[in-house]
């Protein structure tokens, strides 16, 4: 094989309770991206959107994981990489990682699929220590595997897919930057006991409320006792979009990533709809710009066309 075309979904990461350990994948938006072997060696980078990323392969997410993915499959040839991103970049849905996702699948196929979906979840983490000086799998992990994923250890690194029934998330998009350094700054260094046994019960019952399709249970889990009431104050509205909601009928939601996204989950399309009115009608109260999307969860990840 020559060449291959991948798309790879934006994601969701922490939903909620499940801070650095949960995420799911979204059906839009998403990035696509062509990857070509060439006779002269190197990566090569061609960006084709509005974006403005970097094109040196070690600046770059894509060229960082394309550049690993290489190296550890024993082999040196060149690459053409082309890019066109539709998951703006620090909009909180996973734009790095689907960047990460995106180089790790395609040179796989490239190589005639010599990596697994776990060890492509490895490399691709090498991408996210680039874009957020950490490798962390809460995005990457969804975005391979597609659907709901819960990482239960990065070292050694393990992954597991959950069972969801149907749902849909709807989300806002403020246009304001929150730097994730400053996201993880203000986060409480110390959880008194009584507060961790209280979320990981909610972690705990949201993965069985999954599992068995209760969206009464999935509802009553999707509560946040630690990151959510210290980072909510960097995105502004937040408390009012949430309860706005709530009263359009969603089942629970809360930042997306670090933010400044919101997400919210709705068992069906007609709620999510509704949901997506409420939120800008929210933000169209104020000077700020946004996107939104309102999208089935994804129970497929990055694939090559």
């Amino acid at each position: 094989m020559q060449e291959v075309r991948v798309i790879t979904p934006a994601t969701v990461a922490n939903v909620v309770c499940g801070f650095d350990c949960l995420g799911f994948a979204l059906t839009e938006p998403f990035d696509e991206m062509t990857l070509r072997r060439t006779d002269d060696p190197g990566i090569r980078i061609i960006n084709r959107d509005e974006f403005g990323l970097p094109t040196k392969p070690e600046e770059n997410v894509t060229g960082v994981v394309a550049a690993a993915a290489l190296k550890r499959a024993g082999t040196d040839f060149g690459l053409e990489i082309e890019i066109t991103k539709h998951i703006m970049p620090g909009s909180g849905i996973g734009s790095s990682s689907a960047s990460a996702a995106g180089a790790a699948v395609a040179v796989n196929r490239l190589l005639g699929d010599k990596f697994s979906k776990l060890e492509l979840v490895d490399l691709a983490m090498e991408g996210e220590k680039l874009a957020s000086g950490s490798r962390h799998a809460d995005n990457v992990a969804p975005c391979i595997f597609g659907g709901f994923t819960l990482v239960r250890s990065t070292e050694p690194l393990d992954v597991v897919t959950l069972e969801f029934p149907p749902l849909w998330a709807t989300i806002i998009h403020p246009q304001i930057e929150i730097k994730t350094a400053e996201a993880r700054a203000i986060l409480p260094k110390d959880v008194p006991l009584n507060t961790a046994v209280k979320q990981w019960g909610n972690v705990g019952s949201l993965v069985a409320g999954l599992a068995k399709g209760d969206y009464g249970l999935i509802a009553r889990s999707l509560e946040d006792l630690i990151v959510e009431p210290v980072r909510k104050s960097l995105i502004p509205k937040f408390d009012e979009v949430k309860e706005a909601s709530l009263s359009a009928g969603a089942l629970g939601g809360g930042i997306s990533g670090s933010g400044p996204s919101i997400f919210m989950l709705s068992e069906g399309a007609a709620t999510a709809e509704k949901v997506k009115i409420e939120m800008r009608s929210v933000y169209s109260r104020t000077d700020i710009e946004f996107n939104m999307y309102v999208s089935e969860l994804a129970s497929s990840g990055a694939r090559s066309l």
